[in-house]
């Protein structure tokens, strides 16, 4: 657990403002959604914080903030991933590349976005909600 939860200056500093702004719009985004457990960590190698959405004991998504870069994770189980193919053609090609290119492991396929922009935020709700039916109305 990280005992230093980062300022929105520090957040700021790290990320540039116009990334702490996408970084704020896409929680939001998420906020609006679902009622989740949110815990800040520390990023591991390669990422100097970690902003997980939980709920149960199940994780519905992270992101990752380092020097001048987001990153946007979820991981599909099995049942997920045949989901995602369900609604493949309603995503951005963009989207699909990511997903496509993600490393498949023993417990699911780990799909790393790094938005610069808001532009496939709405993909990544449909995304989560494959995950997890939103739970806000």
């Amino acid at each position: 657990m990280l005992e230093n939860i980062p300022t929105q200056s520090t957040l700021t500093e790290l990320l540039g403002q116009p990334l702490f702004e996408v970084w704020q719009k896409l929680c939001s985004a998420i906020d609006e959604k679902y009622e989740m457990e949110r815990l800040w960590n520390t990023g591991g190698k390669k990422w100097t914080y970690e902003y997980k959405y939980r709920r149960g004991g199940k994780t519905l998504c992270c992101l990752y903030a380092k020097s001048n870069c987001i990153g946007f994770m979820i991981i599909f189980g099995k049942d997920e991933r045949a989901k995602f193919e369900d609604i493949r053609d309603t995503l951005s090609h963009a989207v699909c590349r990511q997903y496509d290119e993600a490393k498949t492991y023993h417990d699911g396929k780990w799909v790393m976005f790094e938005p610069t922009n808001t532009d496939e935020f709405e993909d990544y709700i449909k995304l989560l909600s494959i995950k997890r039916k939103p739970n806000r109305k």
